[in-house]
C-alpha cells in the first residue's frame, strides 16, 4: 500500500526516490537497491523497506516520480515561462536525461523489465506519466484533442532519444542532444502542416508517431 502524501512514511520515499535508482546500477531494481539508498541516506533499513514499493516496477515507478520532482526543482514554471514552448520542451528533455545521469544503467535494466509482456501497461502508464509532468510544467492546459496527441507525441520524442543517449558514446552526450534536435524540428513541422490543413483532413497521428519512434539516426 501507498503510503499517503502527508506520512513520514511517503516523505522517506521521497527521500530515497532517486538514490534507489541510482544504487539500481548496482544492485538491480532489488530490495538490496533499496537497502543500499537507505544506508547512503541515514534511514534505518528497516523504514525504508516501509516506505518502499516490494516490486521492481513499483521501484522504478518510484524512482520516475523522483525524476518528475527534481525536474520540476530544476526548472521552475517562471523560468520555462521565459523560453519558446520549443525551448521548453527541449529543455525538459534534456534536463530529465540529465537528472537520470547518475543511474543510466539503472535505466538500462528498468527499460528491459518494462519490455516483459506483463508489465506493458505500466510501460505505458510511466511514459505518459512523464509526458504529461513536461507538459503541465511547459504551461500546457490544453483539454481536447490536443491533450492527447501532445502527451503521445512527447512520448515518442521522449522515448526514441532516451534509446539513442542510452547507446551514446560521444562526449558530452553531442549526438543525443544532435538527435533531440532532429526530433523536436520533424515535431515542429508536423504541427505546421497540421495547421495548414485548415480541418480539411486530419493527419495521420500513428503514422507520425512510429516515425518518430524508430526514426533513422
Amino acid at each position: 500500500m501507498t503510503p499517503q502524501a502527508d506520512s513520514p512514511l511517503a516523505a522517506v520515499r521521497r527521500q530515497l526516490a532517486l538514490p534507489i535508482g541510482e544504487n539500481a546500477a548496482f544492485d538491480g531494481w532489488t530490495a538490496a537497491a533499496v537497502e543500499s539508498a537507505a544506508l547512503a541516506e541515514g534511514v534505518e533499513p528497516a523504514v525504508a523497506k516501509l516506505a518502499a514499493p516490494a516490486t521492481a516496477v513499483g521501484l522504478i515507478d518510484l524512482y520516475g516520480e523522483g525524476v518528475d520532482a527534481a525536474l520540476e526543482a530544476a526548472l521552475p514554471a517562471d523560468r520555462l515561462a521565459l523560453m519558446k514552448i520549443r525551448d521548453r520542451i527541449r529543455a525538459l528533455v534534456w534536463e530529465r536525461l540529465r537528472v537520470q545521469e547518475p543511474a543510466k544503467e539503472a535505466i538500462r535494466r528498468a527499460l528491459a523489465i518494462l519490455a516483459m509482456p506483463q508489465n506493458l501497461p505500466a510501460a505505458a502508464r510511466l511514459s505518459w506519466r512523464s509526458a504529461d509532468v513536461m507538459w503541465r510544467l511547459a504551461g500546457d492546459r490544453a483539454t481536447d484533442f490536443n491533450h492527447y496527441s501532445k502527451r503521445a507525441i512527447l512520448s515518442a520524442v521522449y522515448g526514441s532519444t532516451l534509446l539513442a543517449w542510452l547507446q551514446d558514446e560521444s562526449e558530452g552526450a553531442t549526438d543525443t542532444a544532435a538527435f533531440l534536435d532532429r526530433r523536436i524540428d520533424e515535431v515542429m513541422q508536423f504541427e505546421k502542416w497540421k495547421a495548414s490543413l485548415g480541418g480539411r483532413e486530419r493527419p495521420s497521428l500513428t503514422r507520425f508517431l512510429g516515425r518518430l519512434r524508430y526514426p533513422p539516426r
